[in-house]
């Protein structure tokens, strides 16, 4: 048996379409969803992620402003920056791209964004709502894994979740998502003894450890449903995930692949969670 494969690119263009029609009936009462991106620096990954988020929003009809700084800016200048767009009505987002150079203080730069605006999800405000389980602009690649996994009608409720990784941007806000609906969730890191023991119990497992091919067979229970967050670089410099795709797409029953499995989706929730941002602005 081998391995149904989630396409999150198909999936993102279909969310994308739902996005558009949300942003249609916006404008029709007055109001244009406004992303605000501050890059700081000149780091290549971080140019092209915000290069994509700008295209999607041009394809959306999203207005998107992109705030240039040199790598030697200052916390105060950032912050007056951010300071502004929380008082700009027409910025209902606001994203810092990370990672930001060494002397700036990330978390205090996070804490600055408006609740409201923190479209990333990264928030404390919004950390914690999502923690107790009430409405908040919930991390774009967590939300992203749902949607997959919610499309693909994979039930969640019983269902054992191993997570391999503990970040606060994947790792810690994906598990407490599976939580609130009712999946049994362990985490995994890289002081966990006996990985495969933990792993092999997984209905649904789910890789976030930045090392490529590092999910092997060996692994992963028979039928289960692997979901590969990481985005890696193999020894031929070929993007990769942090899972063997090839050889446990022949022991899975859903695998997503890298690339086009959960990267597609992280930008579409981003997407997603500006336009409710700027919906919501209206409703308060």
């Amino acid at each position: 048996m081998e391995a149904q494969t989630i396409n999150g690119k198909e999936l993102s263009i279909k969310k994308r379409v739902e996005i558009q029609e949300n942003v249609q009936s916006l404008k029709k009462e007055g109001v244009v969803p406004g992303l605000a991106v501050i890059l700081v620096g000149n780091n290549d990954a971080s140019r092209t992620y915000v290069a994509n988020k700008q295209k999607a929003c041009k394809e959306l009809g999203i207005y998107s402003e992109l705030i240039t700084f040199d790598a030697t800016v200052t916390q105060d200048v950032l912050l007056s920056k951010i300071h502004a767009l929380n008082e700009n009505k027409d910025i209902h987002g606001i994203l810092v791209q990370l990672p930001l150079p060494k002397h700036l203080d990330e978390d205090e730069i996070i804490d600055a964004i408006s609740p409201m605006k923190d479209v990333d999800g990264f928030h404390p405000i919004n950390v914690g709502k999502m923690v107790i389980g009430q409405d908040a602009l919930m991390p774009c690649t967590p939300s992203g894994v749902m949607v997959m996994l919610e499309d693909h009608g994979i039930s969640l409720s019983g269902k054992h979740v191993v997570i391999v990784g503990r970040s606060n941007i994947v790792g810690k806000p994906l598990g407490q998502m599976l939580l609130n609906q009712d999946a049994t969730v362990t985490y995994c890191h890289s002081k966990t003894h006996d990985l495969a023991s933990f792993t092999k119990q997984a209905d649904i497992l789910i890789a976030a450890v930045g090392k490529a091919n590092f999910i092997t067979p060996d692994y992963v229970k028979n039928g289960a449903v692997v979901i590969d967050v990481g985005i890696n670089r193999n020894e031929e410099g070929k993007l990769c995930g942090d899972v063997a795709y090839h050889q446990v797409k022949e022991i899975a029953s859903y695998i997503t692949p890298v690339p086009g499995g959960v990267g597609p989706m992280t930008i579409t929730m981003l997407m997603y969670n500006t336009v409710k941002a700027a919906r919501k602005a209206i409703e308060r």
